[in-house]
């Protein structure tokens, strides 16, 4: 083979190599960047997750709140319901008084 052929030959090798390289490369960043949009996106439902979450935890707690102000009139009211009953038991008078 003549020497100019064998130059050619390396040179286009060369280019051919590059342009994998280059392709490669260009590959792996918008992979890089797809995954970079997905990390993104799991964050904003992780976020919006967490504030659902919080906004049960207040109506829970708010719920809670109610059910114990319910229960105490509810026993507010059994104690005078006792007190007034005069076949209540002393007992339950008592229990009533404290």
């Amino acid at each position: 083979m003549d020497t100019s052929v064998i130059v050619i030959l390396v040179i286009a090798a060369l280019i051919v190599l590059a342009i994998g390289v280059y392709v490669i490369r260009k590959r792996q960043a918008e992979r890089i960047e797809e995954r970079r949009e997905e990390a993104q996106g799991t964050r904003e439902e992780a976020r919006a997750t967490e504030r659902r979450a919080e906004q049960a935890r207040l109506q829970a707690e708010e719920q809670a709140e109610r059910a114990r102000r319910e229960r105490a009139a509810a026993e507010d009211l059994q104690r005078k319901a006792d007190e007034l009953d005069p076949d209540a038991t002393e007992d339950a008078k008592e229990d009533a008084r404290v």
